[in-house]
């Protein structure tokens, strides 16, 4: 059986800064993925290129059979908003919109109904167990709050795959408990798949799985054909 998303033999430069060299990694649909490293090591940058945010310089991603760098622009736009979900370290939530419409933002700008946008966001919101913020704004709320917020926001469109970059990294011990708990719960219910970015053990143990970056190489070749 093929994989959902694969990279190949992937590098990706900064200047004269290799960041990836020859990373290989693959994702089942469903699975729930670690990727761990010390900082530095290249697994945001991996993140980045499996995503289609970066294009690799050499090495292929391919997702669902198609390969990433062969899309136009637009087309990536469009996988990101429907195929992949996002949760960053700090949340990103546009500080103007209030909770509930941060969460239907994707769906409103995918030609959803404001109205079922809304339903559909304020049903993640009391999954993740922040219903109560709906109406207020990001400024408002706790961090804890705001990263479930975030995850609500990277799940309501059902999203094949969700790339989490450090999700707990601005938390304390028992709010990043409560995000990890909360995350990994409804991906597995809603069929998601997971790439997780972090370099603490107590994270990771949520994966299925772990792939180890060390100086930009991903040692997951024996899971890359």
């Amino acid at each position: 059986m093929s994989h959902l998303l694969t990279a190949r033999d992937v590098v990706r430069s900064f200047g004269s800064t290799r960041a990836l060299d020859g990373a290989c990694f693959a994702l089942d649909a469903g699975e729930v993925v670690a990727i761990m490293g010390p900082s530095g090591s290249g697994k945001s940058t991996l993140l980045h290129c499996l995503a289609g945010i970066l294009p690799p310089d050499a090495g292929s991603v391919t997702y669902d059979g198609r390969e990433l760098t062969a899309m136009s622009d637009r087309e990536r736009s469009a996988l990101r908003r429907r195929d992949f979900g996002f949760v960053f370290q700090f949340g990103q939530l546009v500080p103007e919109l209030t909770c509930l419409e941060n969460v239907a933002l994707g769906l409103r700008l995918d030609g959803v109904r404001r109205r079922v946008a809304e339903q559909r966001a304020g049903d993640w919101l009391d999954q993740l167990e922040v219903a109560e913020v709906a109406g207020k704004l990001p400024g408002q709320i706790s961090g804890g709050q705001g990263q479930r917020v975030a995850v609500a926001r990277a799940l309501v469109a059902g999203p094949r795959v969700v790339f989490a970059d450090e999700p707990t990294g601005a938390l304390d011990s028992l709010n990043g408990e409560k995000v990890m708990v909360l995350l990994t719960r409804a991906a597995r219910e809603s069929g998601s798949a997971v790439v997780l970015v972090t370099h603490e053990a107590r994270v990771a143990a949520y994966a299925d799985r772990e792939v180890i970056v060390r100086d930009g190489v991903a040692h997951d070749l024996e899971r890359v054909p």
